[in-house]
C-alpha cells in the first residue's frame, strides 16, 4: 500500500496522536537544544548568543570539584542499597500475601501496603519527622522516661539507610501488587505436580514460583535501576 493511501486510511489516528507529539517535541526534545550552554561561559543576564563558547572547560571544572565525586559516590551507594534492601521486600510481601487463605485479609493487606505509594514525598518526610525527629514521638517517649532523646533525621551516618527505608515504606506496595499479579498467572497445576513429585516449599519456590515471576523481576529491576532515588528526587 502506498504511503498516501496509508496516510488517508490512518489520518484520524494521526490527528488524535498529533497533540501528544507536539507536546513531546515542545517540552522534551526542543529544550534539549539548551544543553549547549554546558559548552559556553553562560551569563544569564545577556543573550545566549553573546555567551562565548569555551569547549569542555566547564566539564574540567566539574570533574576537578571533589563535591562532584562525593555526589557520584553517594548516588552509587544509594543505588546499591536500594537494590539490596528494597528489591527483595515486594517479592517477600507478595509471597506472604499470596499464601494467605482468607481473601478479605489479603485484600486488606494489599490496600494497607499500597496506600503509602499515593503519598507525596513531603508527607512521607513529615511522617518520618513526627516519628524519628528530635521532637518526634520516639524521642518524646525516651525523654519522658529519663533517657536521652533520639534524632535520627539529623544523623549523617545513617542518612542513606534512612532514605532507603523511606523508599521501601513508600514504594514497596507498588512492587508487591505487581508481583501478586505475576504469581496469580502461574498455573496451579505446576505446584500440584511439584508437590506430587515430593518437592517441598523451598523447591516449589525455586523451580516453579521463581521462574514464573522471573520476567517481572527483570522488568522491575530495570525500572528500579532507572528510578534510583537520590536526594534531589525528594522535591
Amino acid at each position: 500500500m502506498a504511503f498516501g493511501a496509508k496516510f488517508r486510511r490512518d489520518r484520524s489516528l494521526l490527528i488524535m496522536v498529533l497533540p501528544a507529539v507536539v507536546l513531546l517535541l515542545a517540552f522534551v526534545y526542543l529544550p534539549l537544544l539548551g544543553n549547549i550552554i554546558a559548552f559556553m561561559d553562560y551569563v544569564p543576564f545577556i543573550p545566549i548568543e553573546q555567551s562565548p563558547l569555551i569547549g569542555l572547560a566547564n566539564f574540567e571544572k566539574l570533574f576537578a570539584n571533589p563535591a562532584f565525586w562525593n555526589a557520584v559516590s553517594n548516588t552509587l551507594q544509594l543505588t546499591v542499597l536500594q537494590l539490596l534492601l528494597y528489591f527483595p521486600v515486594p517479592i517477600a510481601l507478595a509471597l506472604y500475601i499470596n499464601s494467605l487463605a482468607i481473601p478479605v485479609v489479603r485484600r486488606f493487606l494489599q490496600s494497607v501496603i499500597y496506600l503509602p505509594h499515593f503519598l507525596s514525598w513531603v508527607i512521607v518526610v513529615a511522617f518520618f519527622q513526627q516519628i524519628l525527629g528530635g521532637s518526634g514521638a520516639i524521642s518524646q517517649v525516651l525523654i519522658q522516661n529519663d533517657a536521652p532523646g533520639l534524632d535520627v533525621l539529623t544523623n549523617p551516618d545513617i542518612f542513606k539507610l534512612l532514605l532507603t527505608s523511606q523508599i521501601i515504606w513508600k514504594d514497596a506496595g507498588w512492587g508487591t501488587i505487581i508481583f501478586i499479579a505475576a504469581l496469580a498467572s502461574i498455573d496451579e497445576s505446576l505446584y500440584e505436580s511439584a508437590a506430587i513429585d515430593g518437592a517441598g516449599t523451598w523447591h516449589r519456590f525455586w523451580h516453579v514460583t521463581l521462574p514464573g515471576i522471573r520476567p517481572i523481576i527483570v522488568l522491575l529491576l530495570i525500572l528500579r535501576l532507572g528510578d534510583s532515588r537520590t536526594p534531589d528526587t525528594l522535591g
